[in-house]
């Protein structure tokens, strides 16, 4: 997790640390979606199904490759304890390997994998599934997180509080040990939690879940498909559930659940710090248009890991403007785009270990400045 950018010599068009902490404009932009699509190069909005299906394969075959290696030479050529650090390694670097996996069946989420819907559905299904993703239930109120970003009353994930919301807890935790106490929970359980329970996601009257069909997640016409979720990932857990009892519990989590883990982490922390930091606003429905909280996305740099995560972090500002673009052409259209933002493109090349440790001192809650009367929040530290 320690790749970053590079503060010295900054990718061209792209902000500094220091530019990157300067508030973003919140005012309407100046242009439209249209001025935006027509800077793009028309191919950049052109999907192929082969080349989609080229990095999925190229995907599996790595992770392959290394459950092969690991299967058959750690603990047959590394002495005991150093097998210990041999599983470490493949465990963080097949949970990246499955982190780029998870990416190109979130393109089947926007349709972006293929100009076809059932095979988008299939491929996201198995894609989603096989990683203990329920596939129509996260495409539904992902999509809805897309319609809604930085929206306080309608946007459906890290929903951020307001200073009256804050607990006692926060206060206790709001030191260095704490921090880094607080990443290490999210990082592990969070998007399990965020699944199953809702935390951090928008606040419904009833208990809210992915895997409730009846959820108000969900409306009457989408329940048959959060079954057919539900029914895949019960078929992904019978599957493990009979490999445990073939191979050992100790096996499948090194092999499956350690990978796993960091996959899970990897998602959390990309979606937090792309959607989370000091320089962008959060509007309420007075102030909140589609254009302007789509451009409170901020890319970021992971080093040699985005190509890993097929761009999907160094990417995002345009995958929330135009999500059908697919990931192979999203750096390209990000280039074509950025004369046009101007101002309202937000980059921040800040190491990703130091951004994780100021985004969490830095973004508490949010509120409006001092005598502010337009429904515009900024991020605030003070509690």
């Amino acid at each position: 997790m320690g790749a970053g950018g590079r503060m010295s010599d900054p990718p061209k068009g792209k902000k500094t640390e220091t530019e990157a902490l300067r508030r973003a404009p919140h005012e309407k932009p100046p242009f439209t979606i249209g001025d935006l699509k027509k800077a793009i190069p028309a191919h950049c909005f052109e999907k192929s199904l082969i080349t989609s299906f080229r990095y999925l394969i190229q995907d599996l075959l790595m992770a392959y490759a290394l459950y092969y290696v690991a299967t058959n030479y750690i603990d047959q050529y590394l002495p005991h304890p150093i097998n210990y650090l041999g599983w470490a390694v493949y465990i963080a670097v097949q949970g990246c390997v499955l982190t780029g996996a998870w990416v190109v069946g979130h393109e089947c989420d926007h349709d972006a994998f293929s100009d076809y819907g059932w095979i988008n559905d299939l491929v996201g299904l198995i894609v989603h599934s096989s990683l203990m993703v329920p596939y129509f239930s996260w495409k539904i109120s992902h999509r809805r997180h897309h319609a809604n970003t930085q929206s306080l009353e309608n946007d459906e994930v890290y929903v951020p509080r307001f200073k009256s919301n804050i607990r006692n807890y926060y206060k206790i935790l709001n030191n260095p040990p704490g921090r880094v106490l607080v990443w290490v929970t999210t990082l592990l359980i969070g998007f399990p939690l965020y699944l199953m329970f809702n935390v951090s996601g928008h606040k419904y009257e009833r208990w809210t879940s992915h895997y409730d069909p009846h959820s108000p997640l969900y409306t009457e016409r989408e329940r048959k498909q959060i079954i057919v979720s539900d029914l895949a990932i019960l078929a992904v857990i019978y599957g493990l559930y009979n490999l445990v009892l073939a191979k050992g519990f100790v096996w499948v989590f090194c092999v499956y659940g350690g990978p796993l883990l960091v996959v899970n982490g990897w998602f959390t922390l990309i979606t937090i710090l792309n959607h989370t930091h000091p320089s962008v606003p959060y509007y309420d429905s007075t102030e909140w248009d589609w254009l302007r909280g789509a451009l409170c996305t901020v890319d970021r740099d992971y080093g040699i890991l985005n190509k890993v995560f097929h761009n999907v972090c160094n990417a995002h500002v345009c995958h929330h403007i135009f999500s059908m673009i697919p990931h192979y052409h999203g750096l390209e259209a990000t280039e074509a785009m950025k004369p046009v933002l101007g101002d309202y493109y937000q980059y921040d090349g800040t190491p990703i270990l130091k951004a994780m440790y100021r985004e969490m001192k830095e973004c508490i809650y949010v509120e409006k400045d001092e005598g502010e009367t337009k429904g515009v929040y900024w991020y605030r530290k003070d509690i």
